[in-house]
């Protein structure tokens, strides 16, 4: 008998413990307090920063990436168009290209004013100084992040039509041979980004070999090997020309048109020398 009673006084003492916590609880959550300024600032900023028909780049971890960068860069209260400007395919284009470059120029383990040159130079083409400047002013933001390269590159694969991720690509490796070399680490994050893109393993040896020269370069540039007929060269040459025409990706800007000018321009000698090398 004592023993039942000892266990319902036991019942009754946790019951009148878990009601208290629970009203304190209640009491605590409805309470006037203010909630700190960057909890407000910053459930005001992401509606800045997902509205407005921004893109799909402004979502997801690229939106989170360039959400903290112009927040830390600009201030919380930033208006996004104001910094990334552009067409609604510019912006996405142009915030997936600030998060890769961040992350191929941190693949060696330092980031040089050559790699930032590049990538100013591309934004000084397409938006003159005062905005470029913005973009580099992010860039350096996105630079001290810890960027997921996983899952940036397949919210891009998902997304992003391929033209545009195999001028993204080219860019790229134009980010890593800047300073007049391409590390290996550099293309290893590269690769990677590449492959979770979505793009073709013969694509991206098309697009590297344009920055990385080896014996059979210009085999590569055509997404071919040594041994193809002379019949499948010239296939391979009208096929990857169409690919890579400059048309494909002339919405995104004048300087990315020029890029893909000059990435056509690869394809072009490196038939070339298959021909002159074969001599059809």
């Amino acid at each position: 008998m004592s023993s039942i009673i000892a266990l319902a006084a036991v019942i009754f003492i946790v019951y009148f413990l878990f009601k208290n916590v629970n009203k304190n609880q209640k009491s605590s959550n409805n309470t006037n307090e203010p909630k700190p300024n960057n909890y407000r600032r910053r459930g005001s900023s992401y509606g800045k920063w997902i509205g407005g028909g921004l893109g799909w780049a402004f979502g997801g971890p690229l939106g989170a990436i360039i959400g903290f960068a112009i927040g830390s860069a600009f201030g919380n209260n930033s208006n996004t168009e104001e910094y990334i400007g552009g067409t609604t395919q510019q912006r996405d284009f142009n915030v997936s290209l600030l998060v890769l470059s961040a992350a191929v120029m941190k693949a060696d383990g330092s980031v040089k004013k050559s790699e930032l040159d590049y990538v100013k130079r591309f934004f000084l083409a397409n938006f003159g100084q005062e905005r470029a400047e913005k973009y580099i002013l992010m860039l350096r933001e996105i630079l001290k992040q810890d960027i997921q390269i996983y899952d940036v590159s397949q919210q891009i694969g998902r997304f992003m039509d391929y033209s545009s991720k195999l001028q993204l690509l080219h860019y790229l490796f134009g980010i890593a041979s800047a300073d007049g070399t391409t590390h290996e680490n550099e293309v290893d994050v590269i690769s990677v980004i590449s492959k979770y893109m979505g793009i073709s393993s013969p694509d991206f040896q098309s697009i590297k070999a344009m920055f990385v020269q080896q014996v059979d370069s210009a085999y590569k540039i055509l997404g071919i090997d040594a041994n193809a007929t002379d019949d499948d060269v010239k296939k391979a040459y009208r096929e990857i020309a169409k690919k890579y025409h400059p048309d494909r990706v002339a919405y995104l800007g004048e300087d990315v048109r020029k890029s893909a000018e000059q990435k056509l321009q690869e394809v072009n000698e490196a038939y070339d020398k298959i021909r002159k090398q074969r001599g059809f």
